[in-house]
């Protein structure tokens, strides 16, 4: 993986005031997606300056800027290779980082809020207003994508979504979905076009509530971390159900709240940093509590 992807174990927890890694005062307004790589660098994209802004470790200011002409970016992919995947409108564009210059690696699409790219080069877009989530082979001269979950409707059915944001594709090549108006999460795995509702509404083990999830992480073990962005708060899972990690008290601008969160990504040494988009930020919780030594996958 390109990401970091740490191994917690179930009860794993982060202090709940968070740092603020940056702010509108250092580099702007609406922080929408954040990505970092295995070697901690941080890619950050701002749709109010329209940039995207890459952090490398220890560095608290961006060691580069790459301006980007659009506002609808809510998702980023960065690859092993360095080449960053960005949503622009109606098409898919690849930063080539060698060239410093973009290619469109996917068209006939509206707005992505979700980009994956997974471990055999295959690109997957979630278009929140078509409700389907679809996918194109990185090396196949075929630039249009196929449908791989939802139909062209809104609606709470198995085979339907409704607004969908964040996705991850496992190593088992199964699909995971935040569903944002159904408040779920949805799995499709490889070759099913009717999902499985593991958190939120619907799901059989309803341990906690979600609106509108907008982004979601998988650990090595395979529980989900969860953006729930119209509670302001970061969810995980655990053997015993889902809990409440971080913006736990509800929305708001002090040290331990969030308001409106799109994203988030794990570090190396399993920190959890997140997109704050209403407070403008990107706030950094610390893991507290790894329960042993934290291995690490890559």
């Amino acid at each position: 993986f390109s990401f970091n992807q740490p191994k917690f174990c179930p009860t794993a927890a982060w202090n709940p005031i968070g740092i603020t890694f940056a702010n509108q005062t250092t580099i702007g307004e609406k922080p929408g997606a954040i990505f970092i790589n295995t070697n901690n660098i941080i890619y950050v994209y701002y749709r109010e300056n329209k940039q995207l802004l890459v952090y490398h470790e220890g560095h608290i200011n961006p060691t580069k800027i790459v301006p980007i002409n659009s506002s609808t970016p809510n998702s980023i992919f960065v690859t092993t290779n360095g080449d960053i995947y960005i949503d622009n409108d109606e098409v898919v564009l690849k930063w080539i980082s060698n060239k410093n210059t973009f290619d469109t690696v996917m068209n006939g699409i509206s707005q992505c809020q979700g980009l994956f790219v997974d471990i055999n080069d295959t690109l997957y877009c979630s278009m929140a207003f078509r409700h389907q989530v679809v996918k194109r082979w990185i090396n196949d001269s075929v630039m249009t994508p196929t449908i791989v979950a939802g139909a062209d409707r809104p609606g709470p059915a198995p085979n339907e979504l409704n607004l969908p944001f964040g996705i991850f594709v496992d190593v088992n090549f199964d699909l995971y979905v935040a569903d944002c108006e159904n408040n779920r999460v949805q799995l499709f795995q490889l070759g099913q076009s009717f999902g499985i509702t593991v958190a939120g509404a619907g799901s059989l083990n309803p341990t906690i509530s979600l609106s509108c999830p907008r982004g979601i992480v998988l650990d090595a073990q395979k529980y989900l971390f969860i953006v729930d962005y119209g509670n302001s708060r970061i969810i995980g899972s655990g053997p015993n159900g889902f809990r409440c990690l971080v913006g736990c008290h509800g929305p708001g601008s002090q040290s331990h709240q969030l308001s409106s969160p799109m994203s988030l990504s794990f570090d190396r040494s399993g920190n959890m940093f997140v997109a704050d988009e209403d407070n403008d930020r990107i706030q950094k919780y610390l893991l507290k509590k790894p329960c042993g030594k934290l291995k690490i996958v890559e």
